[in-house]
């Protein structure tokens, strides 16, 4: 991503200069829990595709910082709430928010993050904007609640596992790049955009859903197979257990439907995600996605914004393969 960080780098200094004012409060335990997620070594790859965006399409006014610098904050709360749901107690190698203040202060503080989020969109002044960002608000909720809903379930399709990751994941990608051209004055430049995001965002996690079982602590930012050990159905999951022998799926049913699984359970989850090349499946689509994403660049203009887009793509799918 070394052309996107140069492009935006002067940009992201700011934004990361309102990200720490923004967390300031009265309330000591706020900007502690904030800056504990905020300081925690994320890539920031959401705000950085609003700022090149907003740059790619000649926007000369200040309001992309304060749009990129609430999409983080979008990004921010959700962690801290996914957290509390997944009952996580690691996030990119460091104790979580829950486990070193607990679960109402995660909430609470995510709750806070939501808020400053709203007030620098409303101070932007651009109800287009407004209205992009706080319908991914309102998709990402409805994911994490479809998400909840088909937990530990085996019976969940593929179809309802992209719907999840299309709210939870894809959608605040989407709104992050789409408010570029929107805040540009270029409205027939949304929708391509919009789609890029989305493309993006699902090839994004259909990467960290493989890397769940397959890659390494490092690159993941969380442990290996937490997904298993927090019952999540992903892609991989859903192909192995369709494909398997009725034995192998009792072993699904019993370590995920059951929530009983055991010591050395994940070594055989990754054993027939690995005979059934349910890892190979998902970065397949995963790279169909990303195929999808260049296209909708296909109307942006030529040169090193659109480059830089181009290479976050091929980023997010080969990140550790």
């Amino acid at each position: 991503m070394d052309r996107l960080v140069a492009l935006v780098g002067a940009d992201m200094a700011r934004v990361n200069a309102m990200i720490l004012s923004r967390t300031g409060s009265d309330v000591a335990m706020i900007p502690e829990v904030a800056k504990h997620l905020i300081n925690s070594g994320g890539k920031r790859l959401r705000p950085m595709l609003t700022l090149v965006a907003a740059q790619m399409f000649g926007y000369r006014g200040e309001g992309h910082i304060k749009l990129a610098a609430a999409v983080e904050f979008m990004h921010t709360a959700t962690l801290l709430h996914d957290d509390v749901v997944d009952e996580s107690d690691l996030r990119r190698g460091k104790a979580t928010a829950r486990k070193v203040w607990g679960n109402q202060a995660s909430v609470l503080v995510g709750d806070f993050l939501l808020g400053q989020a709203f007030k620098m969109m409303v101070e932007v002044g651009s109800l287009d904007a407004l209205d992009i960002l706080s319908s991914a608000a309102t998709v990402i909720a409805e994911g994490e609640v479809l998400q909840l809903a088909a937990a530990k379930s085996m019976t969940t399709t593929e179809d309802k596992y992209l719907t999840v990751i299309g709210a939870k994941t894809a959608a605040l990608f989407s709104a992050a790049a789409e408010v570029g051209p929107t805040i540009a004055g270029l409205p027939h430049m949304r929708a391509p955009l919009a789609q890029f995001g989305t493309d993006l965002g699902l090839a994004f996690q259909l990467v960290d859903d493989a890397l769940d079982y397959s890659g390494h602590e490092a690159m993941l930012g969380k442990r290996i197979g937490d997904d298993f050990r927090e019952g999540k159905v992903t892609l991989p999951v859903i192909l192995a257990f369709a494909r398997g022998t009725p034995g192998e799926r009792a072993f699904w049913q019993r370590a995920i439907e059951g929530g009983e699984a055991g010591e050395g359970d994940l070594e055989i989850a990754a054993d027939l995600i690995r005979r059934y090349q349910a890892i190979e499946e998902t970065i397949a689509r995963a790279r169909s996605y990303a195929s999808s994403a260049r296209a909708a660049l296909a109307s942006c203009p030529v040169g090193e914004h659109r480059l830089a887009l181009e290479e976050v793509i091929d980023f997010t799918v080969e990140r550790a393969f």
